[in-house]
């Protein structure tokens, strides 16, 4: 085995099996060569055009997407704005209404009393009516009552008007006279 070895390894000219004929190798260069240049001169033109085409895309999305960042925020301000705006204004609306029922609450009092004053004059009123026309109807009664017993009494008739009113209502005045004196 020894043998064998040196044997190769004095043997300077015999090729290594693993690595290909040289015919190979310099097509394969040539080969390699025009591939690449056609990756250089073609292909990668178009990529770097497309890549390029995209970097702009990105960034055009970008700065849109910015802009659309900076209006959402000016829009997020302006509705902040508006939403305290709208908080003030509904607070002033509740207080002019909270003003303006406790002044129609007043004005509803003060016409209830006026009412109510009105109301208790008519009454009184009415009742002083009822009262004088009471008085006639038992002025009348009275009368007629104190005629027929003082003629039961005296055993005639008063048949004269004018004598029986004077005699009535000298009656009653005393009766009156007499109440104002016991009081």
């Amino acid at each position: 085995m020894l043998n064998s070895i040196a044997t190769l390894a004095a043997d300077e000219s015999a090729k290594i099996p693993l690595l290909p004929a040289d015919y190979d190798i310099i097509w394969s260069a040539v080969c390699f060569v025009i591939i690449a240049f056609v990756v250089w001169r073609v292909a990668l033109p178009r990529i770097t055009k497309v890549l390029d085409a995209r970097a702009e895309a990105i960034e055009g999305n970008i700065a849109k997407a910015d802009e659309a960042q900076r209006k959402a925020e000016a829009a997020l301000e302006e509705y902040t704005a508006q939403l305290a705006a709208a908080r003030k204004e509904a607070g002033e609306i509740r207080d002019a209404a909270r003003e303006d029922g406790k002044k129609i609450v007043a004005e509803a009092k003060d016409t209830a009393s006026a009412e109510a004053s009105r109301l208790t004059a008519a009454a009184h009123s009415q009742i002083e009516a009822e009262r004088q026309t009471a008085l006639v109807s038992l002025r009348s009664e009275v009368g007629t009552l104190a005629l027929d017993l003082a003629g039961g009494v005296i055993g005639e008739t008063l048949s004269d008007d004018a004598k029986a009113q004077a005699v009535v209502d000298r009656f009653l005045a005393d009766l009156e006279a007499s109440e104002k004196a016991a009081q």
